[in-house]
């Protein structure tokens, strides 16, 4: 049986009740051996770090793997992280880096991830995670460059040294050296428009912001400055997201990105579905109103028929404009003349959120291949389990000087930590950043 192989941000549900998790690599002389670790979420007295010989119930770990019998976890335990270390080196110094999931009963191959990796010394390859009483493995490869200093950071634990087999003793005990100490936190500017904001508001607003710098600072780009656009998808499909909050919580974590990134404070927006629309500017002073008055979702119109109407003067998009399809390729060209016709000298990150059916794969691919040469990434973020086509297989796709498209999906993005979410939205873009200065893109 062949392992079943994963794009980041791809998931696939695991039956076998207990796997055997293998890192991989390509031979060559002077690369580095990564080590394995692993991060147990959701247990009883928090989260739990396992590397060298440290076990816990369910886990053991090797030199180059990690059996998990998933029925044999700590209690509580919703998530394990399963990653590649390595000290002093990043991982992109390891050629060919390979996560392979396998039964570890029967030896049945399951699936195979191949992450991309650059200055990160600590990696999250893949996750097993319970999703309404049934184990998942997702494909991560997100990772930090200050390593599991990095990671302690974003899962709010403090890093200590792994124990050691207990020797024979010789001579008298050496005392234990005292634990590494966490990294300073990052100090973020509180500006004048967020003290208009409602007192609950204003304090989740500081606190992705500070989650925000943090990511930034573990890619060495805490200086970093960017205009930032965000685009939501409103077709039918959305509906129930938007019901429940999901997407109005989304724009509400979106807008600290757009706090410590962009110097206005200001976040571009568009809707789209079978036709874009481009929202009002989104500035921090008016978050709830603007949350009340743009986050919706669109309405078929009577026998499909499209009547375009100017905004009402609340500025409000007639939601039945737009249609219930999805048709990514208009908005993605609307946002491109945007840039184009307003260029800035800081580059731009689009945050892109969707929960599938995309179809339009070749216009699609078309569009974000003729944007390789823009000063603008996209970020795309899966809401589901829907169908990404292209998206899901752009991180492979040959011909461009600079990789411009990240994306990864999630079942429920209600239940992912403001920390690894900013971790996974921002761990692409400044790499993106290095490659487009160093290829004449940006300036």
């Amino acid at each position: 049986m062949t392992a079943t192989p994963l794009a980041k941000g791809a998931n696939l549900p695991i039956d076998a009740p207990a796997v055997r998790a293998r890192l991989g690599r390509s031979a060559a002389p002077g690369a580095p051996g990564p080590d394995v670790a692993v991060l147990l979420l959701g247990a009883e007295g928090g989260p739990r770090l396992l590397r060298g010989a440290e076990r816990a119930p369910g886990v053991a770990l090797g030199p180059d793997g990690i059996d998990v019998d998933l029925a044999a976890l700590p209690p509580g335990v919703q998530r394990v992280l399963l990653l590649a270390v390595t000290e002093g080196r990043g991982l992109g110094a390891v050629p060919g880096l390979s996560l392979r999931l396998d039964d570890a009963r029967t030896g049945a191959a399951l699936a195979r991830f191949d992450p991309a990796a650059g200055a990160e010394s600590a990696l999250v390859c893949g996750e097993l995670y319970l999703r309404q009483g049934r184990w998942k493995f997702r494909a991560v490869g997100q990772g930090w460059t200050d390593g599991l200093a990095g990671l302690a950071v974003a899962h709010g634990f403090t890093l200590r040294e792994p124990e050691p087999p207990v020797p024979v003793p010789v001579a008298p005990p050496v005392p234990p050296a005292p634990p590494a100490p966490a990294p300073e936190p990052v100090e973020v500017v509180e500006h004048e428009q967020e003290r208009a904001l409602p007192v609950e508001m204003r304090k989740r607003l500081s606190l992705r912001k500070q989650q925000v710098a943090v990511s930034l600072r573990k890619h060495g780009a805490q200086r970093l400055t960017a205009r930032v656009v965000l685009v939501l998808d409103a077709s039918g499909s959305m509906t129930a997201l938007y019901r429940r909050g999901v997407v109005a919580d989304v724009v509400e974590r979106m807008a600290a990105v757009a706090a410590q990134l962009d110097e206005d404070r200001t976040m571009q927006a568009w809707t789209f579905a079978t036709w874009p629309a481009r929202l009002p500017d989104l500035r921090l002073a008016d978050l709830p109103e603007w949350l009340r008055l743009h986050v919706r979702v669109g309405e078929a119109t009577l026998f499909g028929r499209r009547k375009v109407r100017p905004p009402l003067p609340d500025g409000r998009v007639d939601m039945r404009a737009i249609g219930i399809q999805n048709d990514e390729p208009k908005v993605i060209a609307q946002v491109r003349a945007h840039v184009r016709e307003n260029p800035t000298p800081e580059p731009t990150l689009v945050l892109f959120f969707s929960d599938g059916g995309v179809h339009r794969n070749s216009e699609i691919e078309r569009e974000l291949r003729a944007a390789v040469e823009e000063p603008l990434f996209w970020q795309f973020v899966g809401l589901g389990r829907g169908d990404y086509g292209v998206l899901e297989r752009f991180d492979a796709l040959p011909g461009r000087r600079v990789d411009n498209v990240g994306f990864f999906a999630v079942d429920d993005i209600s239940t992912l930590p403001d920390p690894e979410l900013y971790d996974r939205l921002l761990s692409e873009f400044p790499q993106w950043v290095a490659a487009a200065r160093q290829a004449g893109i940006l300036r």
